[in-house]
């Protein structure tokens, strides 16, 4: 089940993070709360069940009608899949590298069509911690820090859009706040 927590991004005066503000799985909550912040955020059908050895290629093939729609109501030119398994040669260093804070030059919208993942969102003065599952979408504007967690173990796909042929661009932060938050274990 989808999750928003909501916490004060400074820390207590032990160094703990915080206790959330807001934890809730309500859908309409979560979408009300994210589009307050200007963050997009739809549950959709994900109604295949892809092979366990599904390549990039039928995944998409699978998914050809929501990929349509998304680059048609935004834009993207590029589109891809990620799958991520437990036994993925680069899931330690591919999990390192998404939980660094980091911005895009551009919008990160995810379609979640198998597992779950975690996004959270550093905004002023708050982070937005959203666990996303199969079905959701989520919709990150160009310049948002944020970071994601694929969890020790991973086991999700999920559609990614893009404006540039490049594919994902990332430009880190420096900041170690994501030391401080909730990962998906």
């Amino acid at each position: 089940m989808s999750r928003l927590s909501i916490f004060p991004d400074q820390a207590t005066d032990t160094g703990q993070t915080a206790a959330p503000l807001v934890v809730s799985d309500d859908a309409a909550l979560i979408h009300q709360e994210l589009m307050q912040r200007g963050i997009g955020f739809e549950q959709w059908a994900a109604p295949i069940d892809l092979a366990g050895d599904a390549d990039e290629a039928s995944i998409l093939r699978a998914y050809a009608d929501d990929v349509a729609q998304v680059k048609q109501r935004h834009g993207f030119i590029t589109v891809d899949a990620i799958r991520m398994t437990p036994d993925h040669p680069d899931r330690v260093s591919l999990r390192s590298t998404f939980l660094c804070e980091h911005t895009h030059a551009e919008d990160e919208v995810r379609f979640f069509v198998e597992g779950q993942g975690l996004f959270s969102l550093h905004l002023k003065n708050e982070v937005l911690v959203v666990l996303c599952e199969r079905g959701d979408l989520i919709h990150v504007p160009a310049g948002t820090r944020h970071w994601f967690d694929m969890g020790a173990n991973p086991g999700f796909c999920a559609l990614r859009f893009f404006n540039n042929a490049a594919g994902w661009v990332a430009d880190f932060t420096d900041d170690p706040i994501a030391d401080r938050f909730p990962r998906l274990e």
